[in-house]
């Protein structure tokens, strides 16, 4: 087996209204109703753009109703790369990091979230490449998802000057990159369920929560 490095990793933050739940590693998230979620007002039978119901995890959008569930995103800074797009956290790899400490590390640097505001950690089992000019090459990401406790809320580094906690519909709506759109749905089809989201649950130590 030869891992290979990523050269970045990104963390979508998300976190449940009626979180009732401690701080805490390695326990599986507190139940959240399938499909359950935001979403703004539209008319009937009109549905979320990207959110099905994949293996009948999630509900339709006549059925869905409005839910606990909000995604944060962030602005990224003025006079930075990307200047005003909205995000999850993102960052490089420093040599020799493991993926999943890159990704605590960069939450923590991007948001001073930390184990006591961490409540979930998850594997979103996605891996993106793509284009970036500044480098004249392609880099690789490896995507993670933190379930923060209803109390925390960010304190920004320098890189970001604005957040929003939003529905995933709303996000959909507003992120601009087709994997960070992928992201978003493969948290509300995944991660609402705690049967499912076990699978993807990792320790704060980076290993699978789940054996």
């Amino acid at each position: 087996m030869s891992p290979i490095q990523p050269d970045i990793v990104e963390v979508w933050i998300f976190r449940d209204r009626t979180d009732g739940l401690p701080p805490a590693s390695g326990s599986a998230p507190g139940p959240v109703a399938p499909g359950q979620m935001d979403r703004p007002s539209r008319p009937a039978g009109a549905a979320a753009p990207g959110i099905g119901a994949p293996a009948g995890r999630v509900a339709d959008d006549a059925s869905a109703g409005d839910g606990p569930m909000e995604i944060l995103l962030m602005r990224r800074s003025p006079g930075d790369i990307l200047s005003g797009l909205w995000q999850g956290v993102s960052g490089g790899v420093e040599p020799g990091e493991a993926a999943a400490a890159a990704a605590l590390r960069e939450l923590a640097e991007e948001t001073g979230f930390g184990p006591r505001q961490i409540a979930a950690f998850y594997d979103l089992d996605q891996v993106n490449q793509f284009h970036e000019p500044s480098v004249g090459g392609i880099l690789s990401s490896v995507v993670f998802a933190a379930r923060v406790v209803m109390a925390a809320e960010p304190v920004l580094s320098a890189e970001h000057d604005s957040t929003r906690w939003v529905s995933p519909y709303d996000a959909l709506g507003i992120v601009i990159w087709p994997a960070h759109r992928e992201s978003i749905r493969r948290i509300v089809e995944n991660l609402l369920d705690p049967e499912r989201a076990t699978w993807f649950e990792l320790k704060l130590s980076g290993e699978r929560a789940r054996r």
